[in-house]
């Protein structure tokens, strides 16, 4: 536990201020010696063979009611102390990590940085074979609910999720940036400043994560899923997504309100994977969680560039338009 403060001061306070260490552990004085060290005050002599106790001698079975609880659960008590102390299963959230094989911050940034190079890597293959993004959308899709749900971690399967996520962009980026030249490294350049702002931010503690605003990014995620579905449908139907339309009275397309709305959930979710890690690392967790860490961070980047991307891309028809 030397390795993590946080557990540190657990135990810490555990072996200080748990009363049962003064009571029944080394250095704690037990009660009954206060029977056994009592001097003999009886003179009388033995009559008729019965042995006669005084004051010092207890009659058999006298303090028997006294001496059964100090004398046998207090070691129980110890023991069951001794259990829950150093059993780390008795730990709820904790689990037995060896000092080397704890989660570090460097090994979420690196297992990051290898994930988000592979999404390049897949990108740059896509670039110019787009039709390569419809296998990186399907692909992406199975795992990346593989991976949310997979309770022991999978490095591979992470891995190849981020090579589809690649795959998926570099297709959309290659086919956007024939059309809009330039709008590819635009989407990228903002994507790294959102996540950098949002990531020194957070290190110096002006925003943070809470509960309340966690349930409205659940809410507008419910809320995104079922425009997404009605815009597919709209798209099926009459021939235009629901994103292309305008605004009643301007020119504005509702696909670019919706698409800051997508951008500002995006950097909710990256904020959250920033508190996932800190309260990791200070947990204490397996070295294997650093790859769940890296995919979900890997999945925000994603969404986020995306989300710039659509933004760019309305705001492109816009300039185009007039």
């Amino acid at each position: 536990m030397a390795g993590n403060p946080f557990i540190n001061s657990i135990a810490k306070q555990n072996r200080q201020g748990d009363p049962r260490f003064g009571r029944f552990g080394a250095g704690g004085s037990s009660s009954q010696g206060q029977y056994q060290a009592q001097p003999n005050y009886s003179s009388e002599p033995q009559q008729y063979g019965q042995q006669t106790y005084g004051y010092g001698q207890p009659q058999p079975n006298q303090y028997a009611q006294y001496e059964q609880p100090y004398a046998q659960p207090q070691q129980a008590n110890y023991d069951q102390y001794q259990q829950a102390q150093y059993d780390p299963y008795a730990q709820p959230g904790y689990a037995p990590v060896a000092e080397g094989d704890r989660l570090t911050m460097n090994d979420v940034i690196m297992k990051t940085g290898l994930n988000l190079a592979l999404v390049v890597l897949g990108a740059a293959v896509s670039w110019y074979l787009p039709y390569l993004m419809f296998v990186g959308l399907i692909a992406g899709l199975i795992l990346g609910i593989v991976n949310a749900v997979k309770r022991k971690v999978s490095p591979a399967l992470v891995m190849l999720y981020s090579v589809s996520e690649g795959l998926l962009l570099g297709g959309i980026s290659g086919l956007l940036n024939k059309s809009y030249p330039g709008i590819a490294i635009q989407a990228l350049l903002a994507s790294v400043i959102v996540a950098g702002l949002t990531l020194a931010l957070f290190a110096n503690g002006k925003i943070r994560a809470t509960p309340k605003m966690t349930k409205i990014f659940m809410i507008g995620m419910f809320a995104y899923l079922i425009y997404g579905i009605v815009s597919w449908l709209g798209a099926g139907l009459f021939g235009s997504p629901l994103g292309s339309l305008s605004i009643p009275g301007t020119s504005i397309p509702l696909g670019l309100i919706v698409g800051l709305f997508t951008v500002a959930m995006a950097t909710y979710s990256l904020l959250l994977d920033f508190t996932n890690t800190a309260e990791a690392v200070e947990a204490g967790l397996p070295e294997r969680e650093s790859w769940r860490l890296a995919f979900g961070l890997t999945a925000s980047l994603v969404w986020l560039y995306i989300e710039i991307l659509r933004i760019l891309m309305y705001i492109n028809e816009m300039v185009n338009r007039d």
